[in-house]
């Protein structure tokens, strides 16, 4: 039984770290996002085996005999524990798998003077010039000293500063951060 769950652990984070996506520099492990795509199965148990559930928009996904779960906040191993501790009520020592299908939650998006305007799924981590160069870079008319990154957390919204300029020389480069899933890089 002991080597099986480590044969078990050793998986989840080999798929933990192989998914990228909204990674977490506190725990160091994705967070599911709404829009990703989960599989989940019970060892022994194959009515239980659900090969795609989607993380609706609002952060939960249903599965038999457990009903609703909140995935917001929560990486793989927090899901798969979740899961176990609920299924013990019907099954003994339930071994529950869960992996991560697809990443579409985790979004960023750059709009106005850019080659490539849109939305783009970050895997795992991107920052600031590279999510410029995944659309394609500037245009001639773009105002590189006056470029935004619009972040929302819960009902807030607040504008940071990018000066393209700067970080390009190397200088300010604190000002290249890390964005976070639906973050909006406006280039005017």
């Amino acid at each position: 039984m002991t080597l099986r769950l480590s044969w078990l652990v050793a998986g989840g984070l080999l798929a933990v770290s192989l998914c990228g996506g909204a990674y977490s520099a506190d725990t160091g492990y994705y967070a599911v996002q709404p829009g990703d795509s989960l599989a989940i199965s019970v060892w022994k148990e194959p009515d239980l085996a659900s090969p795609i559930v989607l993380v609706r928009p609002d952060g939960t996904f249903s599965f038999p005999l457990v009903g609703q779960i909140d995935a917001r906040g929560k990486n793989v191993m927090d899901l798969q524990q979740t899961l176990t501790d609920r299924l013990r009520k019907y099954i003994s020592d339930p071994v529950v798998s869960v992996t991560v299908q697809e990443i579409k939650g985790n979004k960023v998006y750059v709009i106005g003077q850019v080659q490539k305007p849109g939305e783009f799924i970050v895997n795992p981590r991107v920052d600031v010039m590279q999510a410029l160069s995944m659309a394609g870079g500037t245009t001639p008319f773009a105002s590189l000293g006056s470029i935004i990154i619009l972040r929302r957390s819960g009902t807030t919204q607040t504008a940071l500063p990018f000066h393209y300029n700067d970080v390009a020389k190397g200088k300010d480069l604190e000002q290249n951060i890390e964005l976070q899933s639906g973050d909006i890089v406006v280039v005017p």
